[in-house]
């Protein structure tokens, strides 16, 4: 096993509302919405108080649902990676991924304790955590009381996120190493399942730490199976060059609101080319996660726990 040591971390990083709120906005949602809104007054105006009140009735009861329902209905995905090249010992090898529980905001310690709940119950061989413990300082002392039922046949292995760094990421590292949960900085671990080893990876975050790829995959021989957790899924196009098989992600939240034909709302920086699901680049396959947290508001986003089943083949698909 192989980890580095986070830089230190006694200055914290900025946390001003321009470094929070560093988002790309979809301009078809835009133009959707100035359409929507001008084809909104035409009805208005034509179809008098009636239409005008059917249609606040539904944008409230729309605005109720996305913020009062849905951020608090987290659903379990159940996704099957078809890989051409995963050695014929690892097939079936399930993985629970959690991500962006973001403790301290609105619905977040309950869509947490469910998620512990399913991966209890569902008892995958692995289970991974891919970033943002908390979004406010006060909620770190949460993650020991929520977590430490979490257990796997091969362990449980997480990397932070930039929230983690904000608050405070020597009091996150502290409470989560303290679960026997081994935190990644920049490092890997060999491990074996049916007399075939395979390498599990983790890359700092992208925004605050200090992301080594050569760090995070050192010893790793150049034809071992190896999975990698990097925070921000915009890492992809740096891991899919060095021979990682699968990166798993989060960050984006899904974009909170996705619409057919609209994709998301909006996405953050270091998340904008790949705002949640399945995703090919190049050989390697990335899965980006919606996470359990974040602003509570969500639109046909929900937020998600997800149990991964790899499987020799070729393609992608839903188990």
């Amino acid at each position: 096993m192989t980890s580095t040591v986070p830089h230190s971390q006694q200055r914290k990083p900025d946390k001003s509302l321009a470094e929070l709120f560093q988002f790309e906005c979809s301009t078809r949602w835009l133009a959707a919405g100035i359409g929507t809104g001008g084809l909104a007054l035409l009805t208005m105006h034509w179809g008098g108080w009636p239409v005008t009140v059917a249609l606040g009735a539904l944008g409230l009861a729309g605005l109720g649902y996305a913020t009062l329902i849905e951020p608090g209905s987290p659903v379990l995905e159940r996704l099957t990676l078809r890989l051409p090249q995963l050695p014929p010992a690892l097939e079936g090898l399930r993985i629970g991924q959690l991500s962006d529980m973001h403790l301290g905001l609105l619905h977040t310690t309950q869509n947490t304790r469910w998620s512990v709940q399913q991966m209890l119950r569902e008892q995958p061989d692995l289970i991974v955590i891919t970033g943002d413990f908390v979004t406010l300082p006060g909620a770190i002392a949460e993650i020991g009381d929520l977590l430490r039922p979490l257990h796997a046949p091969l362990g449980v292995y997480a990397i932070t996120g930039n929230h983690d760094y904000w608050e405070g990421i020597d009091e996150v590292r502290a409470a989560v190493e303290a679960l026997d949960i081994h935190l990644f900085f920049n490092g890997n671990v060999r491990l074996s399942w049916q007399g075939t080893e395979f390498y599990l990876a983790g890359v700092d975050d992208m925004w605050y730490g200090a992301p080594d790829l050569d760090a995070t995959l050192a010893g790793i021989p150049a034809d071992a199976f190896t999975i990698l957790l990097a925070h921000e899924p915009d890492f992809a196009e740096n891991a899919a060059v060095r021979g990682v098989d699968v990166q798993l992600s989060g960050h984006t939240h899904g974009g909170h609101i996705h619409m057919p034909g609209l994709g998301a709302l909006c996405l953050p920086r270091m998340g904008v080319h790949y705002a949640g699901g399945f995703e090919q680049v190049g050989p390697m396959q990335l899965y980006v996660a919606r996470g359990l947290g974040g602003v509570p508001v969500r639109f046909n986003c929900p937020p998600e726990a997800t149990l991964i089943t790899l499987t020799r083949g070729e393609g992608r698909g839903r188990g």
